[in-house]
């Protein structure tokens, strides 16, 4: 009686190694002509990572999927596909705000898979030094959080780098309150300044009497409370499993939708993809009217901007950098005259890169 479950299960079985053997086989003739790719690519000194064909497959395998499969499923597979193509044409380095199990270093690997070298780096600012000085291929690094808003430390980073906007991510991200200790005997929560804000809220309401330290990453903060008696962290799950501690409270973000952007720069410029977004950092002229004067001129030629943010020059008191993004690409015949039509207005304007549109929260 108890072989019948078993035996019914074998011809469906046989099934599935007979297609595995197919997909197996197909995966590696894909592979040899992707070895072949590799070959052109470094004869004509073209980027292994190209954001505009990422999104062209992506796009293309949505839309050959006729299910059961959900689309994330056949993304996934696509992205170690890609992940595993990198490897196979040149290894690459991506660099991102480490150490290891920071929300950056997630969502590298959800961009990059699993097959490329992953280089934490101690700040966001050595993110871009080491871009610009070819010590990694690419990095990472966060831009803006739906409810924290803009990292300004990826912002200032930008007045002083010649790195250029690559592709964006977009990245779920939940908080996670850990420790090695139960929560009576907590004093000190350790987090990025960023993450404090995402978790308001529930700081206000659960942990009003503890004393919250401000440090460089969530994984920092995770390593602390590992080390240190009566420290808790906020951060992600895979940095408390990486330093064995508990999960006190889960999911205390203000916002269960809470997404965090991130750019990966590089030193190359892409192509159009059909659908992408140009980001500008400016500085105005000093008469009235000079930032709205800027803003029409992106109006007045049908160009929609997506998000607006301001830092201090840090040069001249009251003198602003913005930063905005703008529907379209930078090769686009409206985008280059809105450009040259707004750097009148201004004292610097800079185009940092343009990039596909992220469509999907990984």
């Amino acid at each position: 009686m108890g072989d019948k479950p078993s035996q019914s299960l074998e011809p469906y079985r046989l099934q599935i190694d007979e297609l595995d053997a197919k997909i197996v086989d197909l995966l590696n003739a894909r592979a040899r002509v992707v070895v072949e790719i590799g070959k052109v690519k470094q004869q004509n000194k073209a980027p292994i990572y190209s954001p505009d064909r990422e999104k062209a497959v992506m796009e293309k395998v949505r839309r050959l999927n006729q299910g059961p499969l959900p689309d994330r499923c056949l993304e996934a597979v696509y992205r170690e596909l890609m992940s595993g193509s990198f490897a196979l044409e040149r290894p690459l380095k991506i660099g991102f705000l480490g150490p290891e199990a920071s929300f950056s270093h997630a969502a590298a690997v959800k961009k990059f898979g699993s097959s490329v070298e992953y280089v934490p780096l101690s700040a966001i600012s050595a993110v871009f030094e080491e871009v610009v000085r070819g010590q990694v291929d690419y990095g990472l690094v966060p831009v803006e959080n739906s409810i924290g808003g803009g990292i300004v430390d990826t912002l200032d980073a930008f007045l002083h780098s010649s790195a250029k906007i690559y592709a964006e991510v977009l990245l779920n991200v939940h908080h996670n309150l850990s420790a090695k200790e139960p929560w009576e005997k907590i004093t000190k929560i350790c987090s990025k300044a960023e993450v404090f804000a995402q978790c308001r809220n529930w700081l206000a309401a659960t942990a009003k009497e503890r004393q919250q330290l401000a440090v460089d990453s969530t994984t920092t903060a995770a390593q602390m409370a590992r080390d240190m008696p009566g420290v808790a962290a906020i951060g992600s799950r895979q940095a408390a499993d990486l330093y064995g501690l508990h999960v006190l409270f889960e999911n205390i973000e203000d916002n269960p939708d809470n997404v965090t952007r991130f750019f990966v720069i590089g030193r190359e410029t892409t192509k159009r993809s059909g659908d992408d977004k140009t980001a500008i950092m400016f500085t105005t002229a000093h008469k009235p009217g000079a930032l709205a004067e800027v803003l029409d001129v992106f109006k007045e030629n049908g160009i929609n901007l997506t998000d607006i943010e301001k830092r201090p020059s840090k040069k001249v008191n009251w003198e602003y950098y913005f930063f905005i993004d703008a529907q379209g690409h930078a090769d686009e015949q409206a985008m280059k005259k809105a450009i040259e039509q707004a750097s009148k207005h201004c004292l610097q304007l800079t185009v940092l890169g343009s990039y596909p549109r992220a469509t999907e929260v990984l």
